[in-house]
This record gives C-alpha cells, sequence and structure tokens, in this order.
C-alpha cells in the first residue's frame, strides 16, 4: 500500500500547440522513480480521454476549453502490482479536480511513496500532529526572528522577508540537485545560507540605508517592500518556472518513533538544526557585545547613537544575520513541504507577521515563541477543519489574543502606540 506524499495543481502560462489549445499534464513518481504506462483518464468538456505515462512518467492532453472544470482519476489497476493510491485524508486520492485558467496550462502530479493505511485514534493523532507543529513552529521562527529584529533595530516591516525564504531554498537547489551544480550536501546548503546572508547585506545597502538616510518615512518603507516582494517573486518565477522543485531526499522514508508518531532522519535533523542555531542566536543576543548593542538599538535607537554605538553597522549586521536565518529557514521549509515553489515564502509571510505579532513586536524572543504557538496551532486544528483553512486558524488565535494583550505576550505597552 502506498501513500500519497504530494499531489498539486499549478497553472503556467505557455502558448499550446495549435491542434491542443489548452493543454493538462503531469507526473506519476513512486519514490522519485518515473512510474510507466500508468493509466489516467480525463473527463469534462469535450468528453472522456485517456493517457499513459511515457518512460519518464509524464503525461499530457489537450482540451477545448477553459475556465472550465476537469476530472483527472488514476486507475490503480495499471499501477505495479501490490500498489494502490492511499490518503487517510482523502477518500479519493487518484482523483483530481482541476480547473483550466486563463494560461492554459494545468499540471497534476501524482507522488506516491510507501507507506500503509493505518487506523489512528485521536490522541495518537494529536501527539502527531504536535510534533509536527513544533518542527514547523521552529522553522518559522527562524525566518520570524530575523523579520522582528530587523523591525525592532529599524521600524520597518518588511513584506519582501518572505522571497528572502524562497531565494535560501531555490539557492539550495541551485547548488545541490543533480540536474544544478550537484554540490554535495554539506557544501551546497552552508553556502546557500550565506549567499542569502550577502542578499540581505546586498538589499541594504543598496536600498533601505539610502532610504534610512534620506530619512523616509515608515509607510513609506512598507509599501516600498511591498513593491520589492512584487517584483523578487515574479523574478523567481521566470527563471524557475511554475512548477515545484524538489530537493535530493525530500522523500524520504518515515521511521517510527513511538505510538503513531512517525518521522524521517530528515525531519529530526531540522529539528535539530532549527534548535541549535536559535540557541545560538541566542547566546550571540544576550552575551556578544554586537547582540547586547543591537537589543539597545531595538529598546531606544536615538539613547543607543548617544552612548556611542555605531547604529548603521549594527543595522547592517542585523540584515546579514536576517538574511542568513530566512535562507536557512527556507531550505528547511522545503523539506518540510515538500518542494520549492517561486511563491513559497509569500504563502507564509502573514504566518511570520502573526508570530512577530504575537510574541511582541520588535523581540527576538517573543518571534520565538509566536512561532512555536502559530506552529502547532496549525497543524493540531487540521484534526478539526479542512487543511485549506489551517493557516486562518493561527490568524484566528492571533486576533484574540491581541484583543486581550494589544502588546504581544513578551511586548511591552510603549512598543505599541
Amino acid at each position: 500500500m502506498l501513500v500519497v506524499l504530494g499531489v498539486f495543481a499549478a497553472t503556467t502560462p505557455a502558448l499550446a500547440a495549435e491542434d491542443d489549445p489548452y493543454r493538462i499534464s503531469g507526473n506519476v513518481q513512486l519514490d522519485g522513480e518515473p512510474l510507466e504506462g500508468v493509466e489516467l483518464t480525463i473527463d469534462g468538456p469535450g468528453g472522456e480521454q485517456t493517457v499513459e505515462t511515457d518512460e519518464n512518467g509524464q503525461w499530457r492532453v489537450g482540451v477545448p476549453e477553459r475556465n472550465a472544470e476537469y476530472t483527472v482519476t488514476l486507475n490503480e489497476e495499471t499501477l505495479p502490482e501490490g500498489i494502490a493510491v492511499v490518503d487517510d485524508e482523502d477518500d479519493t486520492p487518484n482523483e483530481k479536480e482541476v480547473t483550466m485558467g486563463a494560461g492554459g496550462r494545468v499540471t497534476v502530479n501524482f507522488f506516491i511513496g510507501e507507506g500503509e493505511r493505518n487506523v489512528t485514534g485521536f490522541w495518537d493523532q494529536l501527539v502527531q500532529r504536535l510534533i509536527q507543529g513544533i518542527s514547523f513552529g521552529l522553522m518559522l521562527a527562524l525566518a520570524a526572528i530575523g523579520l522582528s529584529l530587523v523591525y525592532g533595530t529599524t521600524g520597518i516591516s518588511n513584506f519582501a522577508h518572505g522571497e528572502m525564504v524562497t531565494f535560501g531554498a531555490i539557492m539550495g537547489f541551485v547548488l545541490v540537485a543533480p540536474a544544478s551544480l550537484a554540490f554535495p550536501w554539506w557544501l551546497g546548503y552552508p553556502i546557500a545560507v550565506i549567499l542569502s546572508a550577502l542578499l540581505g547585506l546586498v538589499l541594504d545597502m543598496g536600498l533601505w540605508r539610502p532610504l534610512r538616510r534620506r530619512r523616509v518615512g515608515v509607510v513609506q518603507l512598507m509599501i516600498v517592500s511591498i513593491g520589492l516582494s512584487l517584483a523578487l517573486r515574479y523574478t523567481y518565477q521566470f527563471f524557475i518556472g511554475g512548477g515545484t522543485l524538489q530537493l535530493p531526499g525530500a522523500a524520504a522514508e518515515k521511521i517510527p518513533l513511538f505510538g503513531a508518531v512517525q518521522m524521517s532522519i530528515l525531519d529530526m535533523v531540522s529539528i535539530a538544526i532549527s534548535v541549535t542555531m536559535i540557541v545560538a542566536f541566542a547566546l550571540w543576543l544576550t552575551r556578544s557585545r554586537l547582540g547586547k548593542a543591537t537589543r539597545a538599538i531595538s529598546d531606544n535607537p536615538s539613547l543607543a547613537s548617544a552612548s556611542g554605538i555605531d547604529v548603521d553597522f549594527v543595522v547592517r549586521v542585523v540584515w546579514v544575520v536576517a538574511g542568513a536565518l530566512a535562507g536557512l529557514s527556507g531550505i528547511l521549509y522545503a523539506f518540510y513541504r515538500p518542494g520549492i515553489r517561486w511563491d513559497m515564502g509569500a504563502q507564509i509571510l502573514l504566518l511570520m507577521f502573526a508570530a512577530v505579532v504575537l510574541g511582541g513586536l520588535g523581540t527576538a524572543y517573543g518571534a520565538l515563541v509566536g512561532a512555536l504557538i502559530v506552529g502547532v496551532l496549525v497543524e493540531v486544528s487540521s484534526l478539526w477543519i479542512p487543511a485549506d483553512l489551517k493557516y486562518a486558524s493561527a490568524l484566528f488565535i492571533l486576533i484574540l489574543i491581541l484583543l486581550l494583550r494589544p502588546q504581544g505576550i513578551l511586548g511591552r505597552r510603549e512598543r505599541i502606540g
């Protein structure tokens, strides 16, 4: 029995051949390897069509209409013997509804991996979700801490921070993927983090510092960050397309730990890396002179400057640290999803802001606490509500907390208003 690890539908704005005005295509893979000869049925306007995957596991059909609904069904009888498409959260995992958009292209992929259909009790599911939530929260914390530091030292609500997360994941793919530079992972991923730190440095030197010197207002800076976010996001789409890229080892086998809890080696390494980096950052922030200067600027920039602290230098270091943490978070999140998309950072941007505001604006420790709360809520809430709405639960709790404590959990009242 096999579990569907990922099925997604996405559109890409490409031109179709003249005989195929609009096209539905995709891949069928088993543990990352293509499956040949798998039959799929596409039903919708124009009637029912049947197609088989080629030697690369790929398939495609032309359809006559756009802005129309189509049903893609994978015929399980054509899978290798003893294999079935199974998903406890979906009664018909081999059948997917897609909409042909204005671009004329729809992609439907079936990524199948090893697993078993098990009936899991509520409490076992709750423990599993809690652990997944902590893992997700730690990854979110790496990005949220940098976002909070930037806000605390500069007052900028950086809406382009999600694109800094995406940059780290893309650089990891470019450096490590076999189809690209194929560096060993122990070399490629650290270089990706360094490049992410350099991105933070370049953004500060080329954009934020000149704007600070011109005393541009906070609202204008926020608008600039939104424009930067859009520019970077669609630049990524131009270079990597609208599909999903997979880092090597993203479909690692799950290992039973206790009860219904299963984690892969990558999951456990990801948690260990997140905890190690957060502890190292906490020590840097509390023990080093530069960290203490960062906290002083967050509390009172004018007083810190009058005390002899080089505010510009500290802010530049903050941008470098924020870029590095965002890049590392992007790599870990690419394994967690799994996959890399051009808009993956934008998808969790509101969760990062929720973590920062929930923990307390401008406080790094508050961002950590907020991110853990958001991560756990997002995962646990999917036990009761549809998975598509799980992010909304975290935002609802954010509103509730702010109604009771506007300054956030660890924030100080004078930071608001």
